[in-house]
């Protein structure tokens, strides 16, 4: 049986940011990794200023090939039902437009650490002092490994959430988060911007933006509904209200998502010697963008894991205590005291929304209140007074619903 001091479950940005971590501490790391690499990875790409920040100082400048075009991007611009539309730049400039599929296999291979792709985990034992981790080789034959340590950086969908919590996956509601890719005929939606669409008639989020020559058109919806019918609807409403003209035969492309945790501070971050990040573990910006927290949690779990090897204490207790801030970030962002008093996001809200007439506010304050509505069924908005306002007036949000 292989031993090594840490192994990782995903080839992710969280996973890569991790491993760089652990591997330039001198730990011996392995990451394994489902499909064949490079791996496809459905996401907008648009990464946020903080992220790219992060890439730059953790793994240098960008290659030209881990970029789609346009290959930068300049903001978020967001849409209403009543017409209403304002474009908001972030802060410091534009950002890459990664192309997923490249960006990450270009982390991974900058973070030294050994790879194992098309391999799939089936399980672990933790054993106190180390974990048995089972998996499924490239062949189809069962194989194990030994690692004193084990990171579960394998998105929302996490098999390592699934071994560790068997129902949590039933406590929280899923959704389908879809695209598809059209030629296009005409489209006067600005090419340097995220779209974003606050509107309850066609989604839980819907976006659209350009990639390569052709334009993305997304939405989210709980799982269950129809992707084709729900994406089909968001085409019409654009050419009816937008003038966008695409062509009708698309490529499509979805994933299953969880929006809750960083809505209601519910994450979860593991337990004994494995421990949860990125995505798997509840992160996401305000917009969807995952990426920044992805590599920042990434990160400090593996520094966890270096400060637990060193001074011989519990995994946990440090990396709950460390994780703490990145949860204080990415919450902010859905924060409703936070975003009405601070600027907890990398593109000024308040800036653009205080430029509006009167008129136009109170649009946006209406079409903004009705959109928030279709989450009603979730139970979720005592849930994120109740974190938001813990955290005004504590500094901080509560571990006692952590998993």
């Amino acid at each position: 049986m292989r031993s090594v001091d840490v192994i990782i479950i995903g080839a992710s940005l969280s996973g890569a940011a991790a491993a760089k971590r652990l591997v330039d501490a001198g730990l011996e790391t392995l990451i394994i990794e489902r499909a064949s690499l490079p791996r496809h990875k459905i996401c907008s790409g648009i990464l946020s200023p903080r992220g790219h920040r992060f890439l730059l100082e953790n793994f240098g400048p960008l290659p030209r090939e881990v970029l789609h075009d346009p290959t930068s991007c300049r903001g978020v611009t967001f849409h209403f039902p009543s017409m209403v539309s304002f474009p908001m730049d972030f802060f410091g400039g534009t950002t890459p437009h990664l192309y997923r599929k490249f960006s990450d296999y270009w982390a991974v291979k900058r973070s030294g650490a050994e790879v194992h792709d098309r391999t799939t985990f089936t399980g672990l034992e933790d054993n106190g002092d180390h974990v048995i981790v089972h998996t499924r080789d490239r062949e189809g034959g069962s194989v194990s490994y030994r690692a004193k340590y084990l990171i579960g950086a394998d998105g929302p969908t996490s098999p390592v959430v699934r071994a560790l919590y068997p129902n949590y996956p039933k406590q929280i509601p899923w959704f389908f988060v879809g695209q598809k890719l059209h030629e296009i005929i005409e489209c006067p939606l600005d090419e340097e911007y995220f779209h974003f669409w606050f509107h309850p008639g066609l989604g839980h989020y819907t976006w659209s933006h350009a990639r390569d020559g052709k334009q993305i058109v997304g939405v989210g919806f709980k799982v269950g509904e129809s992707f084709d019918r729900k994406q089909a609807n968001v085409v019409r409403y654009l050419e009816e209200k937008h003038g966008v003209i695409l062509n009708p035969q698309p490529e499509p492309d979805g994933t299953a998502e969880n929006f809750g945790p960083s809505l209601i501070n519910r994450y979860v971050f593991g337990k004994g010697n494995a421990i949860i990040t990125g995505q798997a573990a509840g992160f996401l910006n305000m917009i969807g963008e995952g990426m920044s927290c992805a590599l920042h949690s990434g990160a400090i779990a593996g520094e966890a894991i270096i400060d637990s090897n060193v001074r011989n204490r519990s995994l946990q207790e440090l990396y709950r205590k460390m994780i703490a801030s990145e949860v204080r970030r990415t919450s902010d962002q859905w924060n409703p005291f936070k975003v009405a008093l601070g600027r907890p996001h990398e593109a000024d809200f308040p800036e653009a929304f205080l430029k509006l007439s009167m008129k136009d506010r109170a649009r946006v304050l209406k079409d903004t209140w009705n959109f928030l509505l279709l989450y009603k069924e979730f139970k979720w908005g005592r849930q994120i007074i109740a974190a938001g306002a813990e955290r005004m007036l504590k500094g901080g949000y509560s571990m006692k619903e952590w998993k």
